[in-house]
């Protein structure tokens, strides 16, 4: 299925559902939780920035949320739900961000 691409410099929870629909279950494909440093003049710095995790939904291609506080690492192929799940649309990509996960299977 095509999906269009709208402008907009915000996250939202309704670009969250467009393109992950909570009516097919997402599985966490996770090893391990990628950390994510800010960078100052192309030099990392130790601040953390966040947490990136990788997910698989049927009918999309694997993609990663982002995270403020470092989530618990759900087994390998758990079915998992976000809680405030929100995508923001940049160019042709998307990218994810919520609050946090649980597994429900």
């Amino acid at each position: 299925m095509k999906k269009s691409f709208n402008q907009s410099n915000q996250y939202s929870e309704q670009t969250a559902r467009k393109f992950v629909p909570t009516n097919i279950p997402v599985k966490c494909v996770t090893a391990h939780i990628e950390t994510q440093f800010e960078y100052v003049d192309k030099q990392r710095t130790e601040n953390i920035k966040g947490y990136k995790l990788w997910f698989v939904q049927e009918g999309n291609n694997p993609f990663t949320v982002k995270f403020e506080q470092k989530p618990e690492l759900p087994p390998f192929f758990a079915i998992v739900e976000f809680e405030k799940l929100e995508g923001i649309e940049i160019r042709s990509n998307v990218y994810f961000k919520a609050d946090s996960l649980k597994v429900v299977k």
